[in-house]
């Protein structure tokens, strides 16, 4: 029972924060500055998040061509380049990682 409520209340706390952002973006005018830098934050999250996956492996950066996630990555940044579609290039990639597990 306590891990529902820890997840409800962690859920509500997450559901209040982010709706009070969204409420308060819409009531106040936002300076053209500050949206632009917004404009940019979510590559740099997930760039923060990706990046790692990709080089780090086991606590060491990882450049080798036997870094299956690395080699992965490249082919699905050259499939996101070719066909500028989001389906295509996680479909791409996970193929690719899947194939070079296999072998």
């Amino acid at each position: 029972m306590n891990i529902w409520l820890i997840m409800l209340i962690g859920g509500s706390i997450t559901f209040g924060m982010r709706f009070s952002l969204i409420y308060l973006f819409g009531r106040f005018e936002v300076p053209e500055t500050m949206r632009r830098a917004l404009h940019y934050v979510p590559p740099a999250v997930l760039s923060a998040i990706i990046v790692p996956e990709l080089l780090i492996q086991d606590g060491s950066l990882n450049l080798a061509f036997t870094n299956i996630r690395l080699i992965a990555g490249i082919i699905a940044i050259a499939a996101a380049w070719v066909s500028r579609n989001i389906l295509i290039t996680i479909l791409v990639g996970m193929a690719a990682l899947l194939i070079l597990g296999w072998m």
